[in-house]
């Protein structure tokens, strides 16, 4: 890690885009966060930062003249911060997460260009090496999609 992890609190850390990098093998185009906060005091729950660019590819053809983030992208970016959580932690470091499974989808309101999402990411179970998520994604407070996913690391 770069050293430059930003502590908000005593038990919270914000890892960077970096930081993200050092446990995740996601890359452009498809590495979908840009932030992820972690607080050790609550190890079940994390909240990745994603800014939505205008320039992304996948808005090239969804849809050139109105622009939408797809959702199956939403829940990616979602896992991808439940991976970070997970991932981050010492004896998971090296390895990779795999979907299982994806159930109770439900997309609220578009996302566009312009806009922060906040992915919220909870902790339902953990059996060490799988586990199921709740997630939640956020813009301006407002609930865009929502999903539980079931994972297994290897």
């Amino acid at each position: 890690m770069n050293g430059n992890i930003i502590k908000n609190d005593i038990n919270e850390k914000l890892l960077n885009l970096e930081d993200i990098l050092h446990y995740i093998p996601h890359r452009y185009p498809f590495l979908m966060i840009d932030k992820i906060k972690i607080n050790s005091s609550n190890p079940n729950y994390a909240i990745g930062y994603k800014c939505v660019s205008g320039n992304e590819q996948f808005f090239q053809g969804h849809f050139p003249q109105s622009p939408i983030m797809p959702g199956v992208l939403i829940i990616e970016a979602m896992a991808q911060t439940a991976c970070v959580m997970f991932l981050s932690k010492s004896k998971l470091k090296n390895h990779l997460a795999y979907f299982l499974s994806i159930d109770k989808v439900k997309f609220r309101i578009p996302v566009k260009p312009g806009d922060v999402l906040n992915l919220c990411v909870d902790i339902l179970k953990n059996n060490g090496k799988r586990g199921k998520i709740k997630g939640r994604a956020y813009v301006q407070k407002k609930l865009v999609a929502e999903a539980e996913f079931v994972f297994i690391i290897r």
